[in-house]
């Protein structure tokens, strides 16, 4: 087995460096194995919408970066507190979806570390208590496979609720929704000499574990760092895929979208239809007044990326009080998107 140890803390940086090594490294029927860790994130699946998954205003605020993987399964939000794992070998050699061949022999490291309780459960999850603290999704291309997964050390549990909650009348699409588990942290169920271990030492420990080895200088010789050639095929799928506004978001299958708020110079009542992340028809209602007939602005909105500063700059250059009195531009844009 070959390991990387990754050193960026950028979600889409990361998935990318997976990306590149599973798709241009050879280490013949060696595993290569991988952990990486970083700041805010949600990544949802290949086949979600990924508006429909994530609490937009809440993630702009927060500034929580939101990108998309190549695998399936649901969305997830991580933080510096968690750690994510991805195993990459010959597609032969596992079936794909026995997610269990892959996360058992974390599990039996985890066993050792004190969560004995740990468990490989269902088609996808580890948990420990009855409840889920590592998720895991597998992607298969060219022979080759990977399954990756998260690990919840000590993720603020608070902001989770928030970030992925999103109102159930707002959108109804053909994606592919997620389903929500209790969850918890997993420090809690460690041996207590393990009570303050921080995420780059838990990754240690893990290694470790899974060489079997009391030092990492015993595995130096295992370990494979990115290269600065390596690096620049890396930042080019970075920017292909995950820093990609038409992959993060115009992925998303159609779905329609339903906004509705009382103001107290009326209702406005809007639907949209939306395929690839782009406006394809739009439709207002409500008792609002305005000279000018609001088809006009819809018209305007058809072929605009659903994307709240997309639609602010069409609503400012277009001038709403024609269309919509008394209401300002700005909390028309807010509603709408």
């Amino acid at each position: 087995m070959r390991y990387v140890s990754m050193t960026s803390h950028n979600i889409g940086m990361n998935l990318a460096t997976e990306q590149y090594l599973m798709n241009n490294k050879d280490f013949g029927k060696e595993p290569l194995v991988l952990f990486y860790y970083e700041e805010p994130c949600i990544i949802v699946g290949r086949n979600q919408n990924t508006l429909e998954e994530i609490n937009h205003d809440y993630v702009k605020e927060h500034n929580i970066r939101v990108t998309r993987r190549l695998s399936g399964g649901g969305a997830v939000y991580q933080d510096l507190g968690n750690l994510c794992f991805s195993f990459v070998v010959p597609s032969d050699s596992e079936e794909f979806g026995d997610f269990k061949s892959f996360t058992q022999p974390i599990v039996n490291v985890l066993h050792q570390m004190g969560a004995t309780s740990a468990e490989v459960s269902g088609r996808n999850d580890i948990l420990v208590d009855g409840k889920k603290f590592s998720g895991n999704a597998m992607y298969s291309r060219n022979g080759k496979t990977f399954s990756h997964g998260t690990l919840m050390l000590d993720v603020d549990l608070s902001v989770v609720a928030d970030a992925l909650h999103v109102a159930k009348d707002k959108i109804a699409s053909k994606g592919i929704k997620s389903v929500r588990s209790r969850v918890t942290n997993l420090r809690p169920y460690l041996d207590e000499k393990y009570q303050d271990i921080d995420v780059p030492t838990f990754r240690d420990e893990l290694l470790k574990g899974l060489f079997h080895v009391d030092d990492l200088e015993e595995i130096k010789d295992k370990q494979y760092v990115v290269t600065p050639e390596d690096q620049k095929e890396i930042d080019k799928i970075y920017e292909q895929y995950y820093n990609n506004w038409d992959w993060v978001y115009g992925k998303s299958p159609e779905f329609t979208v339903k906004r509705r708020k009382h103001f107290d110079m009326g209702t406005i009542d809007a639907r949209f239809d939306v395929k690839d992340g782009v406006i394809k028809n739009v439709k207002f209602y409500g008792d609002f007044f305005g000279p000018q007939d609001i088809n006009q602005l819809a018209e305007k909105l058809q072929g605009v990326k659903y994307d709240h500063d997309e639609i602010a700059k069409i609503l400012e250059a277009e001038g709403t009080q024609q269309y919509i009195t008394g209401i300002p531009t700005a909390e028309v844009a807010d509603l709408l998107a």
